[in-house]
């Protein structure tokens, strides 16, 4: 049987990062010990870098990584902007240089697989041309599903031009993939009533790296000390993009009725979007126990999830009907419990079952506001549904059996590629 050597194509790459960074490293890792070769066609890094890292990085032609294992390719690229034009133009145009290297680069050419997420959408939908001419077996990483992210974000409307374009788009990536991996039973549920058939389908919950997020105890928390919280308080954080799907406007109206409760404090570290317009609204209804911090270095990410007395997973109606965001298994390998405002699907399911957490409906700012006060008045329960959550990562979603899963898709692909 020839050696596996995977072909990866990506929109961005280390050193960029993101919340979920850290998922492609493990995977990336272990794909190197269960011993394949990994070629990455992928731009010049931009993302959350500095232009010192940029030019760096810019002169390099080829990287190796993983003792070897993987060899990177870097082209050239002009920097991403927040336009939204300029951006669609950016993908296109990776996308086009990253066809033309799977099809015409002899080391592409050594390539027996490949491995595609989902980001942008467009992503899968050049792969999947690939594999029409080259005949390789195709894996597709579905991290969030395209156009219906878009419906949810408020930014086109179900039946809208831009929603079928997105529509084909999406269907002809199933339709040429073989093997979809989706991160959540409601993901598969849903690719399913679009006609995806069951046997294509592989549900890999993202994982969280349980040795490099555990709980901190609060009297060794750098972070009280950098940032000046008192110790004595019951905090509730939240960790992650403050954009415009949060419901972050729910939260300061929730934060600002819990002022009486002096003891309560929101604590929100992140970025986004809506953070300038959050940092006004705080301004101007003198919103006293909310503090804003930024991200925090990764090596100190066990800080972060244990910051808090309870972490928050918290978003508009109607935005998290499939999804169960990463953050969710950081905040129970912290050990501490989940409070989500969220749309019932899984994620309900899974707080109520293992016992992990406080679940209320998104929106529904009275029963959120409830449970923040039911956790405040029981601590002991409180720290109980925190180590309930740890045991649940510990069974269920280690780096070790995440990323295990992903080995044996492309093992057992591969094989049936040669038969």
């Amino acid at each position: 049987m020839a050696p596996t050597k995977i072909l990866l194509l990506a929109s961005y790459f280390y050193p960029e990062q993101a919340a979920s960074s850290y998922l492609a490293e493990n995977r990336n890792r272990a794909f190197a010990e269960a011993g394949f070769d990994m070629l990455v066609y992928t731009p010049v890094p931009t993302r959350g870098i500095t232009n010192k890292i940029k030019k760096e990085y810019g002169k390099r032609k080829h990287e190796l990584m993983y003792d070897g294992k993987m060899t990177v390719r870097r082209f050239s690229l002009f920097q991403e902007k927040k336009n939204s034009i300029v951006r669609a133009a950016r993908y296109t145009l990776s996308c086009l240089k990253q066809f033309t290297f799977a099809l015409f680069s002899s080391e592409a050419r050594q390539c027996n697989i490949m491995f595609i997420s989902s980001t942008p959408p467009i992503q899968g939908a050049m792969a999947a041309l690939v594999k029409k001419f080259r005949k390789m077996p195709l894996v597709y990483n579905l991290q969030d599903i395209f156009p219906d992210s878009l419906v949810s974000t408020g930014l086109t409307q179900k039946g809208s031009l831009l929603w079928k374009i997105g529509r084909v788009i999406e269907n002809f990536t199933y339709r040429n993939a073989d093997k979809i991996i989706v991160i959540s039973e409601d993901f598969k549920r849903n690719i399913m009533a679009k006609g995806v058939p069951e046997e294509k389908i592989e549900v890999i919950y993202n994982w969280v790296d349980e040795q490099a997020v555990k709980e901190v105890k609060r009297e060794d928390n750098i972070l009280f000390d950098r940032y000046g919280l008192d110790r004595n308080k019951f905090y509730v954080t939240y960790c992650g993009n403050i954009g415009l799907t949060q419901n972050m406007d729910m939260l300061m109206d929730v934060a600002k009725e819990l002022e009486t409760e002096k003891d309560i404090h929101f604590v929100l570290i992140g970025n986004g979007a809506y953070k300038e317009e959050l940092e006004s609204i705080i301004s101007k209804r003198d919103i006293k126990n909310v503090t804003l911090l930024p991200f925090q270095p990764y090596e100190e990410i066990s800080h972060v999830f244990s910051l808090g007395n309870v972490g928050l997973v918290i978003s508009k109606p109607g935005v998290g009907e499939n999804s169960v965001p990463s953050k969710t298994w950081s905040i129970m390998s912290a050990s501490r419990p989940v409070l989500a405002s969220f749309d019932e699907n899984e994620l309900k399911e899974i707080i109520e079952k293992y016992h992990c957490g406080c679940f209320t409906a998104a929106g529904d700012k009275e029963s959120f506001k409830k449970a923040i006060l039911s956790l405040y008045g029981d601590k002991e329960q409180c720290s109980q549904l925190g180590m309930n959550g740890r045991k649940f990562v510990m069974d269920n979603l280690t780096r070790e059996i995440g990323t295990s899963k992903y080995v044996r898709v492309v093992q057992e692909l591969v094989k049936a590629s040669m038969n």
